[in-house]
């Protein structure tokens, strides 16, 4: 029997690769996943299949390749450390490059050629899904507990696109004043702003200590619903 979702590495560009993940139709709109700190490691390679299962071919670039190519690190200790000291390393400049080359990979190929194409990301990568709806043309962005929105509110006036923001309500990183500033810039945008009760930072990934399985079920299909009405 053939595999529901078929995944590999692909180039987007000399040194960068990404993570696909093709939906058991094998097209789909695109969308473009974005990693927390801690690389494009098996949660995030998951959460790629999980939303290929829903019908998007899915692109998670390795966001660390300039610095640690590959890299797969885990979430406490000394792994959790190197992930911090990497993404403070990042160039924004190059950064936002990389996000414009993924995104114009993930358009380039022929399963979501002439499709929609959004972004989601976790963390770090939820910053980075806020970006990319600042600054490229996808149709929909879902941010989970974005680090560090609060602090790039100037662009919210650059976003056409619909996004979904996700977040914890007990979150050491983005406390609840720092959502209501991202709810009070997107005002008068096609936004909405979701906070699980109970919910701590990294609420969805089920490897960490911080998952809430009814959180991430929630979110989850808030997230899957609102992609496919704005991306099929």
């Amino acid at each position: 029997m053939t595999e529901p979702v078929s995944t590999q590495w692909i180039d987007i560009a000399p040194g960068f690769a990404g993570y696909l993940a093709l939906p058991p139709a094998r097209s789909g709109p695109g969308l473009l996943l974005f990693q927390e700190i801690f690389g494009v490691n098996p949660h995030i390679r998951a959460v790629a299949e999980q939303y290929a299962l829903d019908g998007f071919v899915v692109l998670a670039p390795d966001v660390f390749w300039r610095q640690a190519p590959r890299i797969e690190l885990g979430y406490v200790g000394d792994e959790r450390q190197r992930g911090m000291q990497i993404a403070q390393s990042l160039q924004p400049a190059e950064v936002l490059a990389d996000i414009h080359a993924a995104l114009a990979a993930l358009r380039a190929r022929p399963e979501a050629a002439g499709r929609k194409a959004g972004t989601l990301g976790y963390c770090m990568g939820g910053r980075l899904a806020y970006l990319a709806a600042a600054s490229t043309d996808v149709d929909a962005a879902v941010p989970f507990y974005g680090g560090g929105i609060h602090t790039m509110l100037d662009r919210a006036a650059a976003i056409r696109c619909p996004v979904q923001f996700h977040y914890a309500e007990h979150d050491d990183h983005i406390p609840l004043d720092a959502v209501e500033r991202v709810r009070q810039a997107m005002a008068g945008k096609s936004a909405e702003v979701h906070v699980y009760a109970g919910a701590q930072h990294g609420f969805n990934c089920w490897a960490r200590a911080s998952y809430q399985a009814a959180a991430a079920a929630r979110s989850h299909g808030r997230a899957t619903a609102f992609l496919a009405q704005q991306l099929f």
